[in-house]
C-alpha cells in the first residue's frame, strides 16, 4: 500500500474564521518504508498569521511574502496524495483546511479529499491504545523512543517525518528509518528551494 504521511501549518484556527494553510509537508511510505519522495512547500496565505500560531511554528508573514499561492501547487499536491492512504495526526484539522483550499479555488470535485484518499488518524489510534494519557506528537515520541530533539517548533515536513517513525512504532513495524536517497533529484518534491530559505530550527 502507498501511504503519505501528511502535516500542515496554518495562519491560525479555526478554518471557519478564514484561516489558511501556509506549509504542507508530506513523506511517502511504500511497504512500510520511506521511499525518499516527498512534497514540501510554503504558501502565501494572503492574510496575516496570528501571533499565537507564529509562537507554535515560527513562520512569519515576512517569510511567506514571495512564496506561491495554493492555486499554483494544487494540481501537483493533488497528484501526490491521490489514491494514497493519508496518515495524519488529528486528521480532521488538516483535512478540513485542505478541503477548504480546494473549495476556495472552486474545485468542488477535490473539496473532499476522503473521496480520493483513505485517511488514518494517528491521534484516534493513540487514544484507543493509550486512553487517559497525553497523545500529542511529542508525548508519542517519548513513549515510543522516537528522536524529536530537533523539534523546538512545529514544522510540516519535520513533523511528517517524525509521525512516520511514530506510526511505524505504534503499528509494530520497522522502527529504524532513513530516507532512501534525498530530494536532490527533485522527484516528488515541491518548494524545496523555497523551504530552505526559512530557518527556524536549530541546525542540530
Amino acid at each position: 500500500m502507498r501511504s503519505v504521511v501528511l502535516d500542515t501549518e496554518t495562519t491560525g484556527m479555526p478554518v471557519t474564521d478564514g484561516h489558511r494553510i501556509i506549509e504542507i509537508g508530506c513523506v511517502e511510505l511504500m511497504g512500510r518504508r520511506l521511499t525518499g519522495r516527498h512534497f514540501h512547500v510554503y504558501l502565501q496565505p494572503d492574510r496575516d498569521i496570528d501571533e499565537g500560531a507564529i509562537a507554535v511554528h515560527g513562520i512569519t508573514n515576512e517569510d511567506l511574502k514571495d512564496k506561491p499561492r495554493f492555486r499554483e501547487i494544487a494540481d501537483e499536491f493533488f497528484e501526490f496524495v491521490k489514491d494514497a492512504q493519508l496518515i495524519i495526526h488529528n486528521a480532521a484539522f488538516d483535512i478540513g483546511f485542505l478541503n477548504n483550499e480546494f473549495a476556495l479555488l472552486g474545485q468542488q470535485e477535490r473539496a473532499d479529499l476522503t473521496e480520493h484518499c483513505s485517511v488514518l488518524d494517528t491521534l484516534m489510534m493513540a487514544r484507543e491504545r493509550h486512553p487517559g494519557q497525553r497523545n500529542n506528537l511529542d508525548a508519542l515520541c517519548k513513549r515510543y523512543g522516537v528522536d524529536n530533539s530537533g523539534r523546538e517548533l512545529h514544522g510540516a515536513l519535520l513533523d511528517a517525518e517524525i509521525l512516520a517513525d511514530v506510526y511505524l512504532n505504534m503499528t509494530g513495524g520497522q522502527t529504524s528509518l532513513s530516507l532512501a536517497g534525498n530530494a536532490s533529484d527533485g522527484e516528488g518534491a515541491s518548494g524545496g528551494s523555497q523551504a530552505s530559505e526559512i530557518r527556524r530550527l536549530p541546525a542540530d
